[in-house]
């Protein structure tokens, strides 16, 4: 019983120490309750195979092979602006000519607003792997734009061989 008590709070103040008794940074409630845009996959987007130079599309001649598995993201608002740290987390898995050493993996984060693009970031995020799969989780902690109203802004993350196009807010 003393769990399950433990689970529920009558904290009247509206704020919670989440990072240890005494610190100085609270999450407030209203913190705790505001909107924070869900972050999805575009179909296409949770997979990405590298080929050697001569190999495109051919199984035989897959450097290697990289998946999303999960997306995730934190959000704080301040001053009409939301920062958002998106992450994603997958795994790598070397394919019939692959070697141990460092890859680089194309991948995109987008935040719109109906038809407009307001923030883009492309990453060549870096992994070291080996000979066996290997996991990894990438983030971008600085995806700042305009707070928005509930259900209005639609945030992806997934993998890109598009441009490298940037858009932060104040970016013309």
């Amino acid at each position: 019983m003393l769990i399950a008590a433990g689970c529920q709070s009558n904290d009247t103040a509206g704020t919670l120490d989440v990072a240890g008794a005494g610190s100085k940074e609270k999450v407030t409630q209203e913190e705790l309750l505001s909107y924070c845009p869900v972050v999805s996959l575009r179909e296409g987007t949770a997979y990405f195979n590298t080929y050697t130079k001569d190999g495109k599309d051919d199984p035989a001649k897959i450097i290697y092979q990289a998946s999303i598995s999960d997306v995730t993201r934190s959000c704080t608002n301040s001053g009409g602006m939301m920062t958002m740290n998106v992450a994603v987390a997958g795994r790598v898995v070397p394919g019939p000519v692959g070697q141990a050493g460092t890859i680089k993996m194309p991948i995109r984060v987008v935040v719109v607003r109906g038809a407009e693009v307001v923030y883009t970031q492309l990453h060549d995020y870096q992994v070291q792997v080996g000979g066996t799969a290997t996991q990894f989780v990438f983030n971008d902690p600085a995806v700042i734009f305009p707070t928005p109203a509930k259900g209005t802004v639609q945030v992806f993350a997934g993998f890109d061989e598009g441009p490298p196009q940037k858009k932060k807010p104040g970016d013309e």
